[in-house]
């Protein structure tokens, strides 16, 4: 089958052998896939968890049609329209187990089914499971112009945030974020984005943080975030080290939480699509959460689809199709 495949001199379209589904695996026959940032890395050898590495088929999020099932997967059938999250994404063919899909809404396209999957599960843990978000609390996205920063916002406003404020460095995309449901829009560059923060928030600051910037918004993060609130590290697009104010850590007595999909278990990350499907699932299916789709390239130009997420200049998601 054709894949885009991390090889010795860098991530290419070739031949790959067809996965065959065991257990409770299904085999989906691809429709189109989501681009996503652990994605750009690994196009560059970087690692993600277990994956990555020369001969590693890429990708982690999909749409498309269950081909074929494993004698022991439970739920589907072929034929269904489905949406899901594993590795080796980036193919004509696509193996997951069958606790990481959902069955697209009638009136989907695979084009916006695949923009979904990775974002609406990693925040609904960040923000609802991990974050306890109530209604009537404050949050804060930092990195909301991603696609999951995007989702973020929505989820954070269905579940009955009084305060939703996003940030992004971008001004073009932070003048957008209220689009997606945010109160207020900050610039994290800005020196004194903290000081506009405890302003919106009375002077308290935020109950929540979900923050996928981390880095050098660490301590900035702990002045912003009520005593007794939350911090829930989902991301580090701004470095993996940097200065932590440890006492004013344990002062305002803040519960910083970090969180990825890359040390779960299989039976974690079913929990995590089971909590969204009994929760969210009804806003999904009424399009209450979606999130846009910036380009979409054909399967062949992948490349430049990756180029295009480089340059860093897109709102919402990019998605290939085949």
């Amino acid at each position: 089958m054709k894949a885009y495949v991390y090889g010795a001199n860098g991530a290419a379209i070739g031949d790959a052998p067809k996965p065959s589904p065991t257990g409770t695996q299904v085999l989906v026959r691809v429709k189109a896939c989501g681009l996503n940032r652990a994605d750009l890395g690994m196009t560059k050898g970087h690692v993600h968890g277990a994956a990555g590495g020369v001969g590693t088929v890429l990708g982690m999020e999909w749409a498309g049609e269950i081909a074929e099932l494993g004698p022991e997967a439970k739920g589907v059938k072929v034929g269904d329209r489905v949406m899901g999250s594993g590795g080796a994404a980036f193919a004509e063919f696509a193996v997951t187990d069958h606790g990481r899909l959902f069955h697209m809404p009638t009136s989907m396209s695979f084009e916006d089914a695949c923009t979904l999957p990775v974002a609406i599960t990693t925040m609904h843990n960040a923000l609802v499971t991990n974050g306890g978000l109530q209604p009537g609390q404050s949050v804060l996205i930092q990195g909301a112009s991603s696609g999951v920063g995007l989702m973020a916002l929505q989820i954070a406003r269905l579940k009955g945030a009084k305060t939703v404020i996003g940030s992004s460095t971008d001004a073009a995309r932070r003048a957008r974020l209220k689009d997606f449901g945010a109160d207020l829009a900050i610039d994290s560059k800005d020196a004194g984005w903290v000081d506009q923060v405890l302003k919106a928030t009375g002077g308290d600051g935020v109950d929540l943080i979900v923050d996928q910037i981390s880095g050098p918004v660490a301590n900035q993060n702990l002045k912003a975030t009520k005593v007794m609130g939350r911090i829930v590290n989902v991301g580090r697009l701004g470095g993996t080290h940097g200065d932590f104010n440890f006492d004013l850590h344990a002062a305002r007595r803040i519960n910083y939480i970090g969180v990825t999909f890359r040390t779960r278990s299989l039976q974690e990350i079913r929990d995590i699509f089971s909590a969204v499907r009994a929760d969210i699932w009804p806003a999904v299916e009424a399009g209450q959460l979606k999130l846009p789709i910036d380009k979409v390239y054909a399967f062949d130009d992948i490349g430049t689809a990756f180029n295009h997420m480089e340059a860093n200049k897109h709102l919402g998601k990019i998605v290939v199709t085949l």
